[in-house]
């Protein structure tokens, strides 16, 4: 490879943190303002972050109602909570995204999701190939919204959000064990699916 083709990786990456860290001096500048009053200020937030955060709510929520109805929440009690924001702690997106997972969980653990659907995966081969990777971010959530609520929560929990199964039983009130058959049979069950669709495909197109 030639100098002039040469890829500078190091300034790629630094490129990369500065802009981290400009987004984040903005997010900083806006709640400030946003405190201080300014409606303008929460108007922008919301503009902001309710993809992300609806994405967020989309995963855990049976349908697109409720997915709605889990943002307007969220969006409640961030602006209701902003003052307990810490800067030093993290981002602005990751500590409202924490938010809203908690607002999906506190319904979530009203529906008794743990002890239901157990049972129904017994027969499914513990055998699983991580074919996730291979799918569209609208592929994916589509594969993910059609499992069972129980198996939905702990494997957004686990593999998308970064929960450990400690986390999730303390925060689903379940054992460590639940939540780890949960998150087998998830995904077990979501390369049952994806096989069936890529075969179904083939069959189709030939």
């Amino acid at each position: 490879m030639t100098p002039g083709n040469h890829f500078d990786f190091n300034r790629i990456l630094v490129t990369k943190h500065q802009i981290i860290l400009s987004k984040r001096t903005e997010d900083i500048k806006i709640i400030k303002q946003a405190l201080q009053g300014s409606q303008l200020a929460y108007q922008q937030l919301y503009q902001m972050y309710k993809h992300p955060l609806f994405m967020v709510c989309l995963r855990y929520a049976k349908d697109k109602s409720i997915a709605q109805d889990y943002l307007q929440e969220a969006f409640i009690n961030i602006f209701k909570n902003l003052n307990q924001f810490v800067e030093s702690k993290g981002a602005f997106e990751a500590w409202a995204k924490r938010v809203t997972i908690n607002i999906c969980l506190m319904d979530l653990r009203k529906q008794s999701l743990y002890a239901v659907g157990i049972d129904g995966a017994e027969n499914i081969e513990s055998k699983t190939v991580d074919v996730l990777s291979d799918l569209s971010l609208k592929e994916m959530l589509e594969m993910i919204q059609r499992l069972p609520q129980g198996y939905k929560t702990v494997f957004n929990m686990y593999a998308i959000d970064g929960f450990s199964h400690k986390e999730i039983a303390e925060e689903l009130s379940i054992s460590i064990n639940t939540s780890k058959s949960q998150l087998r049979k998830a995904r077990v069950l979501l390369q049952k699916k994806i096989l069936a669709n890529q075969q179904l495909y083939h069959q189709v197109h030939g």
